[in-house]
Order: structure tokens, then sequence, then C-alpha cells
């Protein structure tokens, strides 16, 4: 056994995130699982994919024994899509990035002014028909900066323009909203235990705010940014006539501007907002799978300063700092010093750019890397 290795007999839980653009969080547990047990044949493994409540939720939640629910919506540009959300005893994870992620569109295509959550609000409808008591609402990868307006359309709620014709689809239009009314929404949301999972904490609008910070992401010019910035801030002004001073409040609230604003509709409908990963954690049972666990395998595509900011990484690793477990991480690749890592509770990194530098090989080749990274990882620490 090599200094600092765990112990003679070691059960690994690996818990890592996607690597997004490569392999799904689920190939990366499968992948670590074959390097591991290629250096050490016999050793005991348990993997629990992980997700922060952007793209790649309601597959961990599949892969933590939940069931998978598909329902055709509303796509973020009109189109008809296919959707999943995962149910379990009475709690549904629904994922937004499923009806109106960026994933969604066609390449090279945005729609940073038009572009709508419509089909999130009908995934939520199908999870409260699926009898849904408890709904985590997993946030992040959108196409949309509508302020979640189109999903409360879908659910109820009613924006007119000044001719009283409903406003269009995406956040441009809400320049031309004159009167908003909520009380058609869905009344099931008064019921149920709703919660907003998210891993941004930025508020609606503003120099933080979800045009400003995320808008570029998804196509937004500078002009656009300022167009959007406007008549999302005009939204919460005519929401405020509708239901009061409660409106503004939302607006300026952590997780309003999380997945182009779609946080502050979530917040209009009752949510009440948690750090993404630390809800999935629960969520997926990641507290008894940690207390089997001597050695603990986190990782995304990135490590890097983002990761710090309630990335799931940095979630796994607090949660296991906290119960006295070692971790390390793998990645695709590593922009984050030593310091930072073990400030964040990862005792090392093991990035695939060690063994294969230029990105545009590692990218394809990231499960083999994976195996041989794993391998390394068995051989220094079990």
């Amino acid at each position: 056994m090599t200094d600092g290795a765990v112990t003679e007999t070691a059960r690994v839980l690996i818990a890592a995130d996607k690597f997004k653009g490569s392999l799904t969080a689920v190939q990366v547990a499968e992948r670590v699982t074959a390097g591991l047990r290629r250096a050490v044949p016999d050793v005991e493994v348990e993997t629990l994919p992980v997700a922060d409540g952007g793209d790649g939720t309601v597959a961990a939640a599949v892969a933590a024994g939940f069931e998978r629910r598909e329902v055709r919506v509303t796509g973020p540009l009109g189109e008809q899509v296919t959707a999943a959300f995962a149910l379990r005893d009475g709690t549904a994870v629904v994922e937004m990035a499923e009806a109106s992620g960026l994933q969604l569109l066609p390449a090279g295509v945005f729609a940073p002014l038009t572009a709508t959550t419509y089909g999130s609000g009908e995934l939520l409808k199908a999870a409260l028909d699926a009898g849904a008591r408890s709904i985590v609402f997993g946030v992040g990868g959108s196409a949309t900066t509508d302020g979640g307006a189109g999903m409360l359309a879908a659910l109820g709620a009613v924006f007119l323009d000044a001719n009283g014709e409903p406003v269009g689809p995406g956040g441009g239009a809400l320049a031309d909203l004159a009167s908003a009314d909520l009380s058609g929404i869905d009344p099931r949301f008064a019921e149920v235990d709703f919660v907003l999972a998210s891993d941004v904490d930025n508020p609606l609008t503003g120099p933080k705010g979800a045009p400003a910070v995320y808008g570029p992401q998804k196509g937004a010019s500078p002009e656009d940014v300022a167009t959007l910035d406007a008549a999302l801030a005009h939204f919460a002004v005519v929401l405020e006539k509708s239901i009061g001073e409660r409106a503004s409040r939302l607006a300026a609230a952590p997780g309003a501007g999380g997945a182009g604003g779609i946080g502050y509709g979530a917040l209009l409908l009752g949510a009440s907002f948690r750090p993404g990963i630390e809800l999935m954690l629960e969520v997926l049972g990641f507290a008894p799978a940690l207390e089997r666990a001597t050695l603990v395998i986190t990782g995304e595509g990135s490590l890097d300063e983002q990761t710090l900011h309630g990335k799931a990484p940095a979630g796994v690793a607090a949660a296991a700092r906290a119960a006295g477990k070692p971790v390390v991480a793998v990645c695709g690749r590593l922009l984050l010093g030593q310091e930072a890592l073990e400030a964040a509770g990862i005792r090392k990194a093991y990035p695939l750019t060690d063994l294969e530098p230029d990105p545009a090989k590692s990218i394809p080749n990231a499960g083999p890397l994976l195996e041989r990274v794993a391998a390394t990882i068995a051989a220094e620490v079990l």
C-alpha cells in the first residue's frame, strides 16, 4: 500500500457529475469502476451519479432508482419535444433543461429573445398529474431568458398586451406586457412541497441578473442583453400591479435569475430555494452511501473556479469532509491549484489532460482515458 492510501478493505463511492460533451454521470461511474477493478479486481465499489439541478439531474435520479416518465411538451422554439421527469414515492425530480434546454436547439441556432419555458410548465403539470406531492425543480442549462413567463402561462397564468392579446413567446416579448393575471394558476401548487434547486443565486435583473450574466451563453448580443434586462424588469413591475410587492421582492431574491429567470417564475409559484447539489444529495440518498464508503471519487468535465460555487463536486467534497471521508476527483481538465482543491476538501485531482493534453483527442476518448486515470487512482490510493 502506498503512502496516503485509504485502507486494506477499501469501499469506494463514485459520486461524480457528467463530463459535459463527452460522458454522462452514469458513464463516468462505469468507466471509473472499470479502471479501479483493472488495478484492484476485488475492490468494493458503489456508484451514485450526481447532478446539481442542471442538465443530467433526471438521469442521476433514475440511476438512483427513480422511475423515468416521458411526456411530449413544447420545446424552446415552440416545436414538440419528448421530455422526461423522474418519480419515486410521490417525489418528482423535474429538470427544466429537458423541456427548455440549450441541448434542444439545433447546432449553432440561438433564440435569446424568443425561446420559451412553456414546455417546462407542461412538464411540471405532468408531474402533478402523475401524483407528485413533492417536486424538486432543477434549473440550469436553459436556452431561455423569459423570467419563467412561458412556464407560468402553461400553468394557467394570462399575460396580455395593450390590445388584450397574449404576448408572444420569449423574454423580448415581455416588453409589450400590459397586464398579468396569475389567478388561474393550477391550484395544486398550493398543496405540493415545491423546491427550486439551482447552483446560482443571481437576482432576476441588473448587473448580476439573468440577462447580463447568462444571456451571452444563449446567443444574446449586448443589445439583446439590454432588451431582455429591461423586459424582465418591466415584467416584475406589471406583476407587482397584479399581486403586490411580493413580485418585486422575489425578483431580487437569490435564485430568481436561475436558468434565464425561470427561478423567478418558480418563486412566484411558491417554491423555496435551495442549492441544487445540497438538495440533490438528499434526494439521491448520498448520506447512507457516504457512511459505507472509505474513499469518495467525485468530479466533472472541468474543475475550475465555477466548481467552487455550488457545483456538484464541491457539494460532494464538502459533505464527505464533514463525515471525515477522503476525496479525490477526476476531471477532463484541471484549472484549480492544489491549495484551492484542498480548501474544497479534495485531496488530489486527476485530469485526463495529464494523459492527453489535446482536447480534440481527449474529449472523444474520454472513456478509455478515464479508465486509465482510475487505474492510477487505485494504484496510488487503494
